[in-house]
């Protein structure tokens, strides 16, 4: 069994930042992408950035220059620095992954449980 891990969330005022991580636990072989989505109420879930396992990342244009996405392949973790935060910026975070577990070895999609960031003063 797999799974993802997030912390970080919480409230901070406009121009803020917060640091989301997120842990990848259990039977993993590899990890492929990994990555921060976002849903606020009545939005779809979007993707926020992702990283490859080679350090290629993408962001979506509303939080480029702002956000910053990294990972520690060692600790199958991801991180999401978030800076200059906005009132856009609130929604629930979560994490992603898409992985190879092993044994049995097969191709996995997963989920965090999500971390809630609110943006106020």
């Amino acid at each position: 069994q797999v799974q993802l891990v997030e912390s970080g969330g919480g409230l901070v005022q406009p121009g803020g930042s917060l640091r989301l991580s997120c842990a990848a636990s259990g039977s993993i072989f590899s990890i492929n992408a990994m990555g921060w989505y976002r849903q606020a109420p009545g939005k779809q879930r979007e993707l926020v950035a992702g990283v490859t396992s080679g350090g290629t990342t993408n962001y979506a244009d509303s939080v480029k220059g702002r956000f910053t996405i990294s990972r520690d392949n060692a600790k199958n973790t991801v991180y999401l620095p978030m800076n200059s935060l906005k009132p856009e910026d609130p929604a629930v975070y979560y994490c992603n992954a898409d992985l190879l577990s092993q044994l049995p070895f097969r191709y996995l999609e997963v989920w965090g449980q999500g971390t809630l960031v609110t943006v106020s003063s």
